[in-house]
């Protein structure tokens, strides 16, 4: 992936984040958890992402900036299909400022991100949406992505996954 990726849109650009952004990462997620009415869920700190993304590498993060000023940003990593034998990309979180929205910036985001996931032979492009978030659907049901149906997520956390992982 090029550390920065001239768009279609005039005075948009992609650009991989770095490690001096580990503060605008986390205050991107702080908006994205108020938007998702989650503002309590975020226990990640500077220290965390900063760890998690520049030395343990666990995920990736490309930020959207228009004439230089950041405007939205996309966390992903790499998942794997059993059945097809190839990793996919992941897109955990995306996120466009509100008052920035309409401009194509999130559609641009993500066709950024499919065009990584071709160059890394990835067999799948995938994320999850909030059943709510009509106005994300449609942007994506509009770029010809399909829910899938018939498969529930399940998530252990907190006291729950500690009390599993004290089984074995």
């Amino acid at each position: 992936m090029n550390d920065r990726y001239e768009t279609k849109l005039e005075g948009f650009v992609i650009r991989k984040a770095e490690e001096s952004d580990t503060k605008l990462v986390l205050d991107f997620i702080k908006a994205l958890a108020d938007y998702e009415k989650l503002p309590n869920e975020v226990s990640a700190t500077e220290d965390v992402l900063h760890d998690s993304l520049f030395v343990k590498r666990a995920a990736e993060v490309i930020i959207g900036e228009y004439h230089g000023e950041p405007v939205a940003f996309s966390l992903f990593f790499h998942n794997f299909s059993t059945f097809q034998g190839k990793r996919g990309l992941y897109l955990e979180d995306l996120f466009v400022k509100p008052e920035m929205r309409g401009h194509g910036f999130g559609g641009a985001m993500l066709a950024f991100l499919a065009k990584t996931a071709k160059e890394r032979d990835c067999g799948r492009f995938e994320w999850i949406c909030l059943d709510w978030n009509e106005s994300a659907l449609a942007v994506y049901r509009k770029l010809g992505a399909i829910p899938m149906t018939g498969w529930t997520i399940q998530r252990l956390e907190g006291t729950a996954l500690d009390d599993l992982a004290m089984r074995i």
